[in-house]
């Protein structure tokens, strides 16, 4: 097996399989490096693959008619990339971008069907998931309409910190005004105020957390209440399905 950087079971749902379940599924995962900025499907694509990011972090973005984009949810080694595509809708009305490169593994649509419509263990992981995902959706459209730039910046390094190995992203003025929907002289702005106060270090494409603590006393309740959703959801699954307690601890 690879190391744990690039182990598909770093990925928490994939951890969550039984042994049963993981030698299905083991011969079918593909795995692929995801550059920054690379997208994986566009609004109406038939979604042949779903994406189980290990080190990589995927962006959901919402696209409206004129070009202009906003983030609804990100999508790192807590989840998969493609859920329409097992909730039955099989094309998205949503971008997935890259938003930090690195691995992940991808599974055939045709075997992800079969998967969830078995209406095992799978199915029931996977809602749970979902919900979560849900969650952040919402949560995400509420924080965009009534919190500060400041603090949907906050939400979103944390969110992303969260799915990250260590403390550093690779992340371009122009990728962080696609996420926040805002100009890019606006996320520039943003950027250099956390900075100011001494909580990121952003420097010619990479950002780098200096203070996490300070981030979410600045950040709103947002980003708590989606940590709290996640955590209830995915926890008590992986522990329901006889996740090896390594695993959980490598991807916690």
């Amino acid at each position: 097996m690879l190391d744990a950087a690039h182990s598909a079971r770093h990925n928490q749902l994939l951890a969550a399989l039984s042994d049963e379940q993981w030698e299905r599924w083991n011969t079918r995962l593909e795995y692929v490096d995801l550059t920054l900025g690379h997208v994986i499907y566009e609004p109406g694509d038939t979604l042949g693959h779903v994406y189980f990011p290990t080190t990589a972090i995927v962006s959901i973005l919402y696209v409206m008619k004129n070009g202009e984009s906003a983030e609804i949810a990100i999508v790192g080694n807590e989840g998969v990339v493609g859920v329409s595509l097992f909730m039955g809708g099989g094309s998205t009305s949503s971008r997935a971008l890259v938003q930090s490169a690195g691995g992940a593994y991808r599974l055939s649509a045709a075997t992800m069907q079969r998967e969830f419509d078995g209406a095992g263990p799978v199915l029931h992981l996977f809602l749970h998931y979902t919900q979560a995902l849900m969650t952040q959706m919402v949560q995400t459209a509420a924080c965009n309409k009534h919190h500060s730039l400041d603090q949907q910046l906050c939400r979103w390094l944390l969110l992303s910190l969260d799915r990250l190995q260590g403390t550093e992203m690779l992340m371009t003025s122009t990728l962080i005004a696609h996420m926040l929907g805002v100009a890019e002289d606006v996320a520039i702005e943003g950027a250099r105020k956390l900075q100011e106060a001494k909580l990121i270090q952003y420097q010619d494409g990479c950002i780098r957390v200096t203070d996490r603590s300070g981030l979410e006393k600045r950040s709103c309740e947002c980003y708590s209440v989606v940590k709290k959703e996640y955590d209830r959801l995915l926890r008590l699954p992986l522990a329901a399905l006889g996740t090896p307690s390594n695993y959980r601890d490598a991807v916690s």
